[in-house]
């Protein structure tokens, strides 16, 4: 393990973790939902307000300049990050959400038409089913569902058995939010590729658990949200082939995305600004720098390593309760335990949980597919993040046995 990876040292540097919860020590089990946050980044955004505040490229007074520094900044620290080519292919959105709207209305409806196939997997978080829907309505496109196996995979003779001559768009989770699974998705992009398809990755997940390189996936989309990554929501990124944003049409209309306006014409600006309409979210960009920067330093291997021994523990613990069933016992997964206890309702645990102090999330996880193909309404989440440690392990599992102990 890397001397630089030191569990006590990073917890300190989460002023969050130092509360108590209904009397008892936090015990944060949900960064699959979202991250808490460094003081680092919390610094960040409060040193943007307190002292660079103004919009971006719109002014030639030092505030301006200053934040149009720091915003612009970022993004050759994303170019960095994800081993992008150009900073030309770096788009700040909200969020991966919104990123797979944008690949969805501003390359989907411009290039794809009915009949053409875009195939996701059972595998995908709602945001990643429910645009391709929206455009499955508008334009006709046929929606092609892979389904996944007994332990939450993906086999990949399965999914090289769908893609076909009219699959060109595949969209596909890097890391499963609901389960853990992490595909290989540069073996998948390789099988589409063949076949002449586009590939968007959903990498909201994978980020902050998972080096990233999107040169290597071999992809031509990944989009990620700042919030799964230590950072400030309402954040996020694109990163698209430079070729493809040159030919996609803008996804929204409004001030920096223009390079002259007329009421007869309008004329875009160059990459990557005709995807950035609007005043964007300059703190948060701010704080996403902060997160990446918070990232690299305790090196990703060095995260993916230490995580793979928690999860790894807190996997053989909990399958020494009775009644416990983890749900996704994919080969190749990362940090999420997803698990149902015969009798007990997952909202009721959970609720239990809270009471120690342990916050852990019971829903569908934004992925009801999942949950319909293991036929169970809802699990119950760890998730965990660099900040957890062995002794939160030994908290989850003394908390779900007295919640059993109470329910049962």
């Amino acid at each position: 393990m890397s001397e630089s990876f030191d569990i006590q040292r990073i917890r300190s540097q989460f002023p969050i973790l130092a509360q108590t919860e209904n009397g008892h020590p936090l015990i944060y089990l949900d960064s699959g939902a979202t991250t808490q946050k460094p003081q680092s980044v919390i610094d960040a955004v409060a040193q943007y307000y307190r002292h660079d505040n103004a919009n971006v490229h719109r002014g030639v007074y030092a505030l301006s300049e200053r934040a149009t520094e720091a915003y612009e900044g970022v993004r050759d620290r994303v170019v960095d990050f994800v081993h992008a080519s150009s900073r030309k292919e770096v788009v700040f959105v909200r969020g991966a959400t919104e990123a797979i709207n944008l690949v969805a209305q501003s390359y989907g409806r411009a290039f794809l038409q009915a009949g053409d196939e875009v195939l996701i997997t059972e595998l995908e978080h709602h945001s990643n089913i429910v645009p391709w829907q929206f455009l499955r309505d508008q334009i006709g496109i046929k929606l092609v569902v892979v389904p996944i196996n007994e332990r939450g995979e993906v086999p990949l003779a399965d999914y090289e058995a769908a893609l076909s001559e009219r699959t060109k768009l595949v969209a596909i989770s890097h890391m499963s939010n609901a389960l853990g699974t992490i595909n290989d998705v540069a073996a998948m992009t390789r099988l589409a590729k063949q076949k002449g398809a586009q590939v968007l990755v959903d990498g909201a997940q994978a980020i902050a658990h998972l080096p990233v390189d999107v040169q290597a996936i071999g992809c031509d989309f990944y989009v990620f949200s700042g919030h799964k990554m230590y950072g400030p929501t309402g954040v996020g990124v694109l990163w698209a082939r430079e070729a493809l944003l040159d030919r996609m049409p803008p996804y929204q209309g409004g001030g920096d995305m223009i390079h002259t306006v007329t009421f007869e014409k309008t004329e875009y600006n160059e990459l990557p600004y005709k995807f950035e309409a609007g005043t964007p979210n300059i703190a948060g960009v701010v704080g996403l720098g902060a997160a990446i920067a918070f990232v690299e330093s305790l090196e990703r291997e060095a995260i993916e390593a230490y995580e793979q021994r928690l999860l790894s523990y807190a996997t053989q613990q909990l399958q020494r309760l009775p009644g416990l069933v983890i749900i996704g016992q994919a080969q190749h997964k990362a940090a999420v335990i997803s698990f149902v206890i015969e009798g007990a309702h997952p909202h009721d645990l959970a609720t239990l949980m809270d009471q120690d102090g342990v916050a852990v999330r019971a829903s569908h996880h934004c992925a009801q597919p999942v949950m319909q193909k293991f036929q169970v309404p809802a699990t119950v989440r760890a998730s965990f993040g660099v900040y957890n440690s062995f002794e939160d392990v030994d908290r989850l599992v003394a908390s779900v046995q007295e919640a059993v102990d109470m329910l049962l």
